[in-house]
């Protein structure tokens, strides 16, 4: 069965209460049809149509949008929110889709297709905030090598690719712990991580390995029995006769599911080179690291897209 499918098989055995938050882009009304028709997660559409088995709900007329207000004043008083602008902020969709599932009334919630990024991400980040044992708040992407001609089949992580720009040892020590966590909830597979540089196993030197090198040691101490090898290049991490040339003592036992990018430039043109030349299907960024689930879309995501996303935050919320 391909990774997708998995997931779906997944969300169906128990769906759960997913907050679409932008309703009046055709494309989102589209995907709750199709994650209500197919059974992938109960919906609550926001400033959409009024659609067959979906819940629709307007954030200003919103009858408890008093309540949330107050809730949003309460977490921000001290930064200055007063209650008037706690009851406009909580009339914008993002804002209000996070603060229900901050409330416990979702278990998570996608947007994006409208706003950006930075709104999408700082709606999460202070609303629903990272989690209590999560170093960094990061994000992923699910790669899906299916296609006849690909070399390599099967479902890959990319991180981070999406938010972190510079991460220092701890943060990429967190990325990678957190995508072997997702990567077990996701592909329900063992992890087995690669450290990405441009260096093998100490086959040049400079500052910037530094980092790779701490993060691995942490990881290594904290979960020795994580399987993760680095600082590897690319083609070592990915070919295993390449990797027992130029690393023969690296302690993965085959082809890698998680790659780790050592910033976001090179994850960000990595995952799009693999995408656009490669022709990998890329599914994200996937928030992770969050106390509840949130995730991110691109503006020019499809409606599977969005579909996949929703599937996966489902998945999130177990």
């Amino acid at each position: 069965m391909k990774p997708l499918e998995r997931i779906f098989e997944a969300a169906r055995a128990r769906p759960r209460h997913i907050i679409l938050s932008e309703g009046g882009d055709p494309r989102v009304a589209e995907a709750a049809m199709r994650l209500t028709e197919q059974g992938l997660a109960r919906v609550t559409l926001m400033d959409g149509p009024e659609l067959s088995g979906v819940t629709r709900l307007i954030p200003a007329e919103a009858p408890d949008l008093a309540e949330l207000a107050d809730h949003w004043h309460q977490m921000r008083a001290s930064r200055g929110m007063t209650p008037e602008r706690a009851l406009e902020e909580m009339r914008d969709p993002i804002r209000q889709a996070a603060m229900r599932v901050r409330l416990g009334q979702a278990d998570g919630t996608v947007g994006g297709a409208v706003a950006t990024t930075a709104d999408t991400v700082r709606a999460a980040l202070q609303i629903i905030g990272r989690a209590p044992d999560a170093g960094v708040v990061s994000s992923f992407f699910l790669m899906l090598s299916c296609g006849p001609e690909a070399p390599v089949k099967g479902g890959m992580i990319f991180a981070d690719c999406g938010l972190v720009i510079e991460p220092d040892a701890e943060e990429l020590a967190a990325i990678a712990r957190a995508a072997a966590a997702s990567c077990r909830r996701l592909l329900t597979e063992t992890p087995r991580v690669a450290m990405l540089s441009f260096s093998t196993a100490g086959s040049a030197d400079h500052p910037s390995l530094g980092r790779i090198r701490e993060a691995l040691a942490r990881i290594r101490a904290e979960e020795p029995d994580l399987e993760i090898d680095g600082e590897l290049q690319f083609d070592a991490a990915l070919d295993d006769a390449i990797r027992a040339t130029k690393a023969p003592g690296s302690s993965l036992s085959g082809r890698p599911n998680i790659f780790i990018f050592p910033d976001l430039a090179s994850g960000n043109i990595g995952y799009k080179i693999a995408q656009r030349l490669g022709g990998l299907i890329a599914i994200g960024p996937i928030l992770q690291g969050l106390d509840k689930p949130a995730n991110d879309l691109s503006r020019g995501c499809t409606v599977d897209d969005i579909v996949a996303a929703s599937a996966i935050t489902a998945l999130q919320a177990e």
